[in-house]
């Protein structure tokens, strides 16, 4: 026990010296496993062949979505700030996206949501496989390339052209996502970019369209969450209301104008409103017969049942908890998620009676086939431009949440 402590303790050293993670342990315990998740080739080829077919249904849903602008109200409720950032996006969502996959105990590949707005762990993806790569023989690093995947995107996104100065919007008062800020802003400063790193509040009109902290801005990577830019709503009947549930007016104006005149690229676009929005998955489900023959296909493989829990009898979710798990619109990383064969049946009923049902979705529970040690593997597999580029597993005794323990990922250099 202690060797393994001291190795531990060893790996730590190496990941503070890398000047962007620092975090090896949360609440007194090991944040991080030392042996990699090693995918067999067949098994890592399904994996990213899964999450660009996800991709590529995200993207059908939002042409229907484009051609259907009275669902922005009659199926998804959205606020006019919302809508706002939708049509002002005018059908562009993506630059890089995560989407959560679990292999089944049937063989089967599941996707349970994909975070298309403000995806994280990237700085936990690529640190730890560059780190314990040496110490596992045979495999590659499928993250290797994230980083020069990462700027091609940005460019193509800035119309072919390099941009030279980018700011980072992020929630400056929290600390969850700074390694990702931090490894981002050694990409970018390692490919000659000036970056400014700010709040939306930073955010100001300038002459040629939009600045930070003084500087003009050529890209702007949004890491903030679509719904925090817009009306803030609670989802629980005896939640009280945020103490700031206005919009960020001037400064998402200044930004959606300045985008607008072709002065400015925003990535992730404003679009992601509705991707991130789980009832998308809803939608997806809902409305199959409205997609193409090979998009509903890949819904029915990859994407499990999942209704608006309007549409659903309260008795019949009374007495199935072990069938469904209900997810708030935007609730992400494990937050808002309540797993119905993990809890007791008090909690359940609570739950379906606080939550309000508008901004919640019930999806169809699947079971995980666990690692030998029992954990379940969530494998987020990163996609940059519809294309696969990299892995972020988690390990979790049940639901994946903030108890989880991130693993290197590797593959197999061989079939095995």
């Amino acid at each position: 026990m202690s060797n393994c402590f001291l190795a531990y303790e060893q790996f730590a050293r190496q990941l503070q010296d890398t000047g962007i993670l620092s975090d090896a342990w949360v609440d007194g315990r090991p944040r991080f496993r030392l042996q990699g998740v090693v995918l067999p080739l067949a098994q890592a080829r399904a994996l990213k062949r899964a999450a660009e077919r996800v991709g590529a249904i995200y993207q059908e849903l939002i042409d229907l979505l484009w051609a259907h602008p009275e669902w922005l109200d009659t199926f998804f409720g959205l606020t006019p700030y919302q809508k706002l950032m939708w049509l002002s996006a005018q059908g562009r969502w993506h630059g890089i996206a995560r989407a959560d996959l679990f292999l089944c105990r049937d063989g089967s590949v599941q996707c349970c949501e994909v975070n298309s707005d403000t995806p994280s762990g990237e700085a936990e993806a690529v640190l730890l496989n560059q780190l314990l790569h040496p110490y596992h023989p045979a495999v590659h690093d499928p993250n290797r390339r994230l980083a020069s995947v990462f700027w091609r995107m940005l460019v193509a996104s800035h119309g072919g052209r390099e941009p030279r100065t980018v700011g980072v919007v992020y929630p400056t008062e929290l600390p969850e996502d700074l390694s990702m800020i931090a490894l981002y802003r050694k990409w970018l400063e390692a490919r000659g970019c000036q970056v400014v790193l700010g709040s939306p509040y930073n955010l100001h009109a300038c002459q040629t369209g939009v600045a930070m902290f003084g500087e003009p801005l050529d890209l702007v990577i949004r890491h903030y969450k679509t719904d925090w830019w817009g009306e803030r709503e609670v989802v629980w009947i005896d939640a009280e209301p945020y103490r700031d549930p206005d919009p960020l007016d001037g400064p998402l104006r200044t930004l959606l104008q300045a985008e607008y005149d072709g002065r400015v690229t925003v990535v992730n676009p404003f679009g992601a409103v509705v991707t991130q929005n789980k009832l998308s998955l809803a939608l997806m489900w809902e409305a199959i017969g409205r997609f193409s023959p090979l998009a509903r296909r890949w819904i029915r493989r990859y994407i499990p049942e999942t209704y608006r829990l309007t549409q659903m009898p309260m008795d019949d979710m009374l007495n199935n908890r072990q069938m469904w798990v209900l997810k708030s619109a935007y609730g992400c990383e494990g937050d808002e998620t309540v797993c119905g064969p993990y809890v007791s049946d008090e909690e359940w009923r609570d739950t379906l009676a606080q939550a309000i049902p508008e901004f919640w979705i019930c999806q169809r529970f699947f079971s995980v086939a666990p690692e030998p040690n029992g954990r379940n593997p969530n494998y987020g597999v990163y996609l940059v431009g519809g294309r696969s580029a990299g892995f972020y597993t988690r390990l979790s005794v049940a639901a994946t949440d903030e108890q989880a323990v991130t693993a290197p990922t590797f593959i197999a250099q061989r079939g095995i």
